[in-house]
C-alpha cells in the first residue's frame, strides 16, 4: 500500500467583494471578520491572504453611512482590524487598484502587505474634514516615519506602490503575480518561529515625531489653519509617540469630534453634490456621440490650455489659428508645458513626446473635418465668434459637436449663424484651462440631448467637473460672481478699502479677495464688458465707477504694475495707495455717501447674502438644474471655501428669519434695479 502524501499547506483566500470599489460598509466588515475567524479555526489553513478586485482592494469607508447608525454598528472597521491583528495565523494584504482611507487602514492591520506597482494608496480623509479614524495616524509613523506619514495624510492624495516601495509601508511590490507573491509571503510568515509582525508593535522615534509635527505645523497655510482637521491630524500623529493604545484613544477622540464639525459636514456635502452634478436630468438622457479627435480654434492662452488638457486625456488634437505667428506661439506654449512637466519629474520624456505627437497644428480650416468635437476659443465678442462659427459650419463634419468657449455670451446668438444649431453648445473653461477642474456646459435652446451628453463625457475625460447650465448671462458662476463683485464695490463706496474687503473674505476662507482677483485677471477685461453694456444700463441703477476710473488712468492690474494695488517685483502692496483711496472717496462723495468703516463680519455677510440672493434668482429661472450644482461651481471655479460648502449650504445653516431680514436690508441699500429673491424662491433653493 502506497502511503498518502501529506496535503500541501493551504492559504485561505478572503476576497473583498462589494462592487464597485469595495467600500467598507457593514456587510463587508462582517464578511472580513467572519472569514478571518473561520480561516483561523480551520485546521487545514496555515495562512490567509486578504485580496480585493483588480479595480480596488478597498476605496475606504462607505460615505453613505456617515451620520447613520450603520457607521457605528458592530463590527466597526476598528473591530475588523483588531480581528486581523489578533489572528494567530498570518494575514497578508494583496493590494491592487486602490487602497484608500479605511481600505489602507485595513491593509495596515495585516501582518504584511504586497501590492502591484500600479496600485494607489492614500489617506484622503483630510479632504472630507476628517482624520483617519482606524489607526493610520498611529501605524503609518511606525512604518514610514512621522515626516513621510504626515506628508501622505496632509496631502490626502494617493501614491502608487512604485512610489511607496522604499517607504516601509509595503513588504513586496510586484508588476504581476500578485496572488502568488502574497500567498508565498503568507506561507513564509507561517513557517517563522518568531511572533507575527504587526505595525502596532513597531517602535517610534519620539524626537522624530516631535520634529515632524513642528515642521508640518509651521508649513500650514491660511486655508489649512481655518480647517480644524489639519491641527487634529498633527495632534493625532503627535500622540503616536505615546503607548499605542493611548495614541489610538487620542485618534478616536479627535476623529469623533471632527465628525460632527460644521467643516466636515460641509465637505461631505460637497463630496455628495459633486458626484450628483455629473448626472443629467431625465429629459437630456442620451448616449454621447463618439469622440476621439478635438479641434481647438485659437492658440492663445485659453486655446493652448484646452489643447493641453485634451492631449493629456489621450485625444487627438487639431490646433487651428489664422496666422502662422500665433500658431507658432501656441505650439511653443504647449511644448513648454510638457517640457516643464518632464523637468519637474512629473512626466517621462517618452510619454511627453507621445502626447505631443497627437497635436496637429494647422492654418487650414478644412482640417476641422477630422474632428468629432470643435471648440472655438477666440476673443470674447459675439460678432467675432459668429464669424468663426460661420466658417466652422462650412468645414466641420456632419454630427460634430460645435462648442464655444465663452464666459458670458448668448449661445443661441452664436448657434443661429449655423445650419445646425442642434450641435452647438457652450463650454466655459476656467483659466488656466489645463489646471482648473470646473467646466460649465451650457445648453442652448436647440442643443441636442446627445450633444450635451457628449460635452459632459468630454469634460469627464478631461478630468474636469462638468456642470450643466442654462443659457443666461454669466451662466451660473459668473452671474453669481458678478453680484458678489458688485456688492464688494458697493462696500468701497460705503466705507471699506479694497484691502479691508479682500482681508475679510480671505479670512472667511476665499482663496483670494475680489480686488486681488481683479488685478490678477486685468481690470480692462471687466472694463470692456462694462463698456459693451453701457448703452443698456439704466442710469437710475447704482453703478460704481471706481474700476472705470482706474482703467482710465492706465491702472489695469498686475500687468501694468498698478490696479487696486501697486506691484513691485510682482508682489502686491499690503494696502492701497493714495491714488486709489482718492478715487474711492470721490466716488462716494459723488453719490452723497458718508463713508464709515465696515467690520469684517459685516463685509463677509453682505458678500454672502448677495451670492445667495442671486443663486435663488437664477435657480428659479432654471439656469442651474440642482441647487447643489451652484455650490460645486463656486467651490471649484471661484475659490469659495469648500469647508463652508458653498453659498447655498451656508444659507441653509443660517436662521431663516435673520436671513430674510438681512436680504431685505441689503436689497434696499443696493437701490434701484436690485431684485430681491422671493421667500418662495429661497424655499426652493434651500429645500
Amino acid at each position: 500500500m502506497t502511503p498518502s502524501c501529506p496535503a500541501a499547506p493551504r492559504v485561505a483566500r478572503v476576497e473583498l467583494n462589494a462592487p464597485p470599489v469595495n467600500s467598507l460598509g457593514i456587510a463587508l466588515r462582517r464578511h472580513v471578520v467572519d472569514s478571518i475567524r473561520a480561516a483561523e479555526t480551520d485546521p487545514d489553513v496555515v495562512a490567509i491572504v486578504l485580496i480585493g478586485s483588480e479595480k480596488a482592494f478597498s476605496a475606504g469607508a462607505d460615505v453613505s453611512e456617515f451620520g447613520t447608525p450603520l457607521q457605528f454598528e458592530a463590527p466597526m472597521l476598528r473591530d475588523a482590524i483588531a480581528t486581523i491583528e489578533a489572528c494567530q495565523k498570518p494575514v497578508v494584504a494583496a493590494i491592487s487598484g486602490v487602497a484608500l482611507g479605511g481600505g489602507l487602514e485595513l491593509a495596515l492591520g495585516c501582518h504584511a502587505r504586497v501590492a502591484l506597482a500600479s496600485a494607489r494608496m492614500g489617506a484622503p480623509e483630510i479632504q472630507l474634514g476628517l482624520i483617519p479614524g482606524s489607526g493610520a495616524t498611529q501605524k503609518l509613523p511606525r512604518l514610514m516615519g512621522a515626516e513621510r506619514a504626515l506628508a501622505m495624510m496632509m496631502s490626502g492624495q494617493p501614491e502608487t506602490a512604485a512610489q511607496l516601495s522604499a517607504s516601509g509601508l509595503l513588504d513586496r511590490v510586484v508588476s504581476q503575480d500578485l496572488w502568488d507573491t502574497a500567498s508565498a509571503l503568507a506561507l513564509e510568515l507561517a513557517q517563522q518561529a518568531q511572533p507575527l509582525p504587526r505595525a502596532r508593535d513597531r517602535t517610534v522615534d519620539v524626537a522624530a515625531v516631535e520634529a515632524a509635527v513642528e515642521k508640518a505645523a509651521a508649513r500650514l497655510n491660511k486655508r489649512q489653519r481655518a480647517q480644524p482637521a489639519y491641527q487634529a491630524l498633527l495632534d493625532a500623529v503627535q500622540a503616536s509617540a505615546l503607548l499605542f493604545e493611548a495614541g489610538m484613544q487620542r485618534e478616536r477622540e479627535l476623529f469623533l469630534a471632527l465628525m460632527t464639525s460644521s467643516e466636515a459636514t460641509a465637505l461631505r456635502y460637497q463630496f455628495r453634490v459633486q458626484r450628483e452634478s455629473a448626472k443629467l436630468p431625465p429629459s437630456l438622457s442620451a448616449q454621447p456621440r463618439a469622440f476621439d479627435h478635438v479641434a481647438v480654434i485659437g492658440a492663445g492662452t485659453m486655446g493652448s490650455g484646452i489643447a493641453i488638457a485634451a492631449l493629456e486625456a489621450g485625444l487627438q488634437v487639431g490646433l487651428l489659428e489664422q496666422s502662422a505667428q500665433a500658431l507658432e506661439r501656441g505650439v511653443a506654449r504647449i511644448g513648454e508645458h510638457f517640457s516643464s512637466r518632464v523637468k519637474a519629474g512629473k512626466l517621462e520624456s517618452a510619454k511627453a513626446e507621445q502626447l505631443q505627437g497627437r497635436l496637429h497644428a494647422t492654418l487650414d480650416w478644412s482640417a476641422l473635418s477630422a474632428a468629432n468635437v470643435v471648440i472655438e476659443a477666440v476673443f470674447e465678442d459675439v460678432a467675432v465668434k459668429q464669424s468663426v462659427f460661420r466658417l466652422i459650419d462650412q468645414h466641420a463634419r456632419a454630427g460634430a459637436v460645435l462648442a464655444t468657449n465663452t464666459s458670458y455670451l448668448d449661445i443661441n446668438a452664436i448657434a443661429a449663424v449655423t445650419s445646425r444649431p442642434q450641435d452647438v453648445l457652450g463650454l466655459h473653461f476656467f483659466s488656466p484651462a489645463n489646471v482648473m477642474k470646473l467646466l460649465e456646459v451650457v445648453q442652448g435652446k436647440d442643443s441636442a440631448a446627445d450633444a450635451i451628453a457628449t460635452a459632459m463625457a468630454l469634460g469627464r475625460q478631461l478630468k474636469k467637473t462638468p456642470i450643466l447650465c442654462g443659457n443666461a448671462f454669466g451662466f451660473i458662476g459668473n452671474r453669481i460672481y458678478n453680484a458678489y463683485r458688485k456688492q464688494c464695490e458697493f462696500m468701497l463706496e460705503d466705507g471699506a478699502w479694497p484691502e479691508d474687503v479682500d482681508q475679510a473674505l480671505t479670512d472667511f476662507g476665499f482663496a483670494m479677495g475680489p480686488f486681488a482677483v481683479a488685478d490678477l485677471s486685468g481690470l480692462d477685461i471687466a472694463w470692456r464688458m462694462r463698456q459693451a453694456h453701457a448703452a443698456t444700463r439704466d442710469p437710475r441703477e447704482r453703478y460704481v465707477h471706481i474700476l472705470d476710473r482706474l482703467c482710465e488712468m492706465g491702472r489695469m492690474g498686475r500687468k501694468t504694475q498698478a490696479g487696486y494695488y501697486t506691484y513691485a517685483d510682482g508682489k502686491p502692496s499690503p494696502t492701497t495707495d493714495d491714488v486709489v483711496r482718492g478715487v474711492v472717496v470721490r466716488a462716494a462723495a459723488e453719490r452723497g455717501i458718508e463713508r464709515s468703516p465696515l467690520a469684517a463680519d459685516v463685509i463677509q455677510r453682505r458678500a454672502l447674502l448677495a451670492m445667495v440672493n442671486e443663486a435663488a434668482l437664477l435657480f428659479s429661472e432654471g439656469v442651474a438644474h440642482r441647487a447643489g450644482d451652484i455650490d460645486v461651481v463656486l467651490v471649484n471655479g471661484y475659490g469659495f471655501p469648500s469647508w463652508v460648502g458653498g453659498p447655498v449650504h451656508w444659507a441653509r445653516t443660517q436662521p431663516r428669519a435673520g436671513l430674510e431680514q438681512d436680504l431685505d436690508r441689503l436689497i434696499a441699500a443696493n437701490g434701484f434695479g436690485s431684485v430681491r429673491a422671493t421667500p418662495a424662491m429661497l424655499d426652493r433653493l434651500l429645500a
